[in-house]
């Protein structure tokens, strides 16, 4: 397997457990649900755990441009479907350009290259 499959196999279940943590963080109602809790917690282990492996490889600055934004689409999209939140327009054309903002740095930044 290459290294740049491996990091961007690394990168996204990192972005997947932050996901994963941060519904389970609105879902823990502050902290006041066992479950969603302790998922929470696991969810935020795994992702900084993975991420650490990213940044071996990724400029760390890049590789958090990419967490960030991906993980900011996840979780609205979770937002929407599982806790019945609204966007406006304004957010999803906002989302469509984060989106945007991590095609041209995968696509035209030298940086990205290993």
């Amino acid at each position: 397997m290459s290294g740049a499959v491996t990091t961007y196999g690394l990168l996204f279940i990192a972005i997947l457990a932050e996901t994963f943590a941060t519904s389970s963080l609105n879902a823990s109602q502050q902290f006041t649900r066992l479950v969603p809790t302790l998922c929470s917690i696991t969810g935020y282990v795994v992702s900084f755990y993975t991420f650490s492996h990213v940044v071996k490889v990724m400029p760390v600055g890049i590789g958090y441009a990419i967490w960030c934004a991906l993980g900011i689409v996840l979780i609205s999209l979770v937002g929407v479907v599982y806790f019945k939140q609204h966007l406006d327009v304004p957010a999803c054309i906002g989302l469509g350009l984060i989106i945007a903002g991590v095609i041209v740095i995968n696509v035209f930044s030298a940086a990205v290259r290993h």
